[in-house]
């Protein structure tokens, strides 16, 4: 080995360095969070080309934005390999089609669309459907998770329910037409959407194999990043890239799955090794962004459920516990929050190194008024500030109009409020739907809770006129923008980020998990990315890390709420969520407090997809007893059914407490008086009886 390589692996972990040294591939790298994993595959791509083993420009690097593909290129160049190409799927899809499509179809090709929106529009004014912008938003990812799932217009109502998918209050059918009359207007406009990039490439591979050679010929060595994130689409194009090659390093986390929504699947990373017989699979668990204290926490969140992954090693010193904080109403939450970013910028944590995480981008407006309140800036990413979001304007404007016209004078002015805003789309029940229906409705509620404490505050000076004013004050108050400012950032926006600080807030029931992951209709693993949503949020912090939730959303409002589920392994007994009186008691999971739906599952105890605890020898000599004990005491010659004598959830539990006596037999849940006596000593015996 050179020495200019040996002083390119000498730099690395040992976990890493295998990654490095793995030029060949299929290679799969498990990398936990914070684990070093861009360190990782930027020095085993430079390890093979001062090697010799690749050519730069044969090397497709693929990442999944912008951001990630110029960390990649600005690595690569310090490392001495320039040359490699590293780009987002779109992006290396685009450059192909751009150059093949002439060639190809002798045209031009299509005219790249910046928004689906105004074809939406068109498509639903042919139908006679009336869109207002949050439809057509919500229909524009649905049409994105579609495309990417290789979901058809025409097979769309017969796999949309299977998949929990839902837009506003429109049937399945209805989106369906939609979708192919956006096809159609898209067609006429001689027009290609970011999907179609996609699409039409793979389309164009599939077609010409010329083309198809060429490409192979031009890139010899993949690498995928955020590999947990690849769409059916996505892993379909890659294929044809490969055409049959395995010199592909996928890297990726299942325990940060986060966008199934739009249409990531994790199973492409955690089933490689079989799609991919001889893979090389390596974790990085060393995590060095968190101290010991907010790895512990990361790693108990996720343990015994589905979305267990590499279990996290801080490389960091010790430092602050993780702080779990219960407050009376969010107003209470917000204030605590910007209370403690003051005390640790005293301390000497920068306002730029701490950040403020939640579900949804309708809760920063409380977080914003708090930081507000005390002078402290703040950064608003990935969404419009709540008083420059295009709801928030055009509500106020229609409130302005209302006082002017006079058509506050014969109603109360909270409910002209209220009539103002459900002439907008608000109802006093939140909306089911996720997407920009459902932020659209916490924006108009926020305006509710808003005047209704206007109301309070100002008693009979309130008017509308007086509201408006107020919220005019508001909206010029906020701080603009600044480069030390403490970030405001959903979860979701805050993946692939860090701080020194993090608050991840409004961590209740109904929020984390989000209350539509339970409804009707929801994907069966929602609530398990739910989980994993919190995880990267949690996983953001480098040195301290809040975690709070809130009883109610206002001042002096019954104190309604539970503290997440997710909680539970983490929280002292004295912040357990506690049962709530006057309401039937849900059967919920003793491992991880999410509701019991099965019938097995509730005289279990636990989620059916729990690890095992109990004894499986034991638990199979007793099944096989079961068997034994209804052929024999079945009549006619007929066996009893074995379920008569005991369930197998029974035996599971007889297998994992291991009853010594008829009274710890009698406490099994599922044995009772008759069973002791019928069957109680045979049991205890088998119990007892060694392997």
């Amino acid at each position: 080995m050179s020495e200019s390589i040996e002083r390119l692996l000498s730099a690395l972990d040992p976990e890493q360095r295998k990654v490095a040294e793995t030029l060949r591939g299929p290679v799969r790298v498990l990398a936990g969070a914070g684990t070093g994993k861009t360190r990782a595959i930027t020095h085993r791509i430079a390890h093979g080309v001062q090697a010799g083993v690749y050519a730069p420009t044969e090397v497709l690097a693929v990442t999944f934005t912008t951001r990630a593909a110029g960390e990649l290129r600005q690595r690569l160049r310090a490392l001495g390999a320039p040359g490699v190409q590293a780009r987002t799927f779109h992006s290396a899809a685009l450059r192909q089609l751009r150059y093949f499509w002439p060639h190809v179809h002798g045209t031009e090709l299509p005219v790249l669309t910046e928004s689906k929106i105004p074809m939406l529009a068109a498509a639903c004014r042919t139908l006679g459907i009336r869109a207002e912008q949050a439809l057509l938003r919500d229909l524009a990812s649905e049409v994105e998770w579609a495309k990417v799932s290789n979901v058809g217009a025409d097979d769309y109502p017969r796999l949309a329910p299977a998949k929990g998918r839902s837009v506003g209050d429109q049937t399945p059918e209805a989106v369906g037409r939609v979708m192919a009359a956006y096809e159609q207007v898209k067609r006429d406009q001689g027009r290609m959407d970011m999907e179609d990039v996609l699409l039409l490439t793979a389309g164009v591979l599939a077609s010409d194999e010329r083309v198809a050679a060429q490409v192979r010929r031009q890139y010899k060595w993949f690498v995928v990043d955020e590999f947990q994130d690849v769409s059916p689409l996505q892993s379909a194009l890659l294929d044809l890239w490969l055409g049959g090659r395995d010199e592909l390093c996928v890297v990726g986390d299942p325990a940060q799955t986060i966008y199934s929504f739009a249409g990531a699947d994790a199973t492409y990373l955690k089933d490689f090794p079989q799609r991919y017989p001889g893979t090389t699979s390596i974790e990085l668990v060393r995590n060095y962004r968190s101290t010991p204290q907010v790895v512990a926490a990361a790693n108990t969140l996720l343990a015994g459920t589905p979305s267990a992954g590499v279990e996290l090693r801080s490389q960091q010193p010790a430092g602050s516990a993780v702080r779990f904080q219960g407050e009376p109403d969010e107003v209470a939450e917000a204030r605590g929050v910007a209370d403690r970013v003051a005390k640790l910028q005293r301390a000497g944590t920068a306002y730029g190194e701490m950040a403020v995480l939640f579900r949804i981008n309708a809760q920063s407006e409380t977080f914003e008024d708090a930081l507000t309140d005390r002078g402290i800036p703040y950064v608003v990413r990935g969404a419009a500030r709540f008083f420059d979001r295009r709801e928030v304007r055009e509500a106020v404007t229609r409130l302005r109009g209302a006082a002017r016209s006079g058509e506050a004078d014969d109603l109360p002015w909270l409910e002209v409020v209220k009539a103002v805003l459900a002439g907008m789309g608000w109802s006093a029940e939140p909306p089911t739907n996720r997407g920009q229906v459902r932020d659209r409705w916490e924006s108009f509620q926020a305006l509710v809770d808003q005047a209704g404490a206007f109301a309070e505050e100002r008693g009979i000076e309130a008017s509308v006129a007086a509201f408006v004013d107020e919220l005019d004050r508001r909206a010029t108050e906020q701080h603009a923008p600044t480069a030390d400012g403490v970030t405001l950032a959903t979860f979701h926006a805050a993946k692939g980020l860090e701080w020194d600080a993090v608050f991840c807030c409004g961590v209740q029931d109904g929020t984390v998990p989000i209350v539509y992951a339970e409804q009707g209709g929801a994907r069966p693993d929602a609530v398990e990315e739910e989980r994993r949503l919190l995880y990267v949020g949690m996983t953001r912090a480098r040195r301290e890390l809040m975690v709070s939730w809130s009883a109610a959303r206002n001042p002096g409002q019954a104190p309604r709420r539970q503290p997440s589920r997710f909680l539970v392994p983490m929280l002292p007994a004295s912040q357990q969520p506690q049962p709530t009186r006057g309401r039937t008691k849900v059967a919920r999971c003793r491992e991880c407090l999410q509701p019991l739906t099965s019938a097995a599952e509730k005289k279990r105890g636990r989620c059916a997809h729990h690890p095992v605890r109990y004894d499986e020898g034991l638990f199979e000599r007793l099944k096989a007893w079961r068997l034994e004990t209804a052929r024999e005491s079945g009549e006619d010659g007929k066996p009893l059914p074995a379920y008569v004598v005991f369930t197998d959830a029974t035996l599971e539990l007889i297998a994992e407490h291991k009853p010594t006596t008829m009274a710890a037999l009698a406490k099994v849940n599922g044995v009772g008086p008759n069973k002791i006596e019928r069957y109680g000593e045979a049991v205890l015996a088998l119990v007892s009886e060694k392997p």
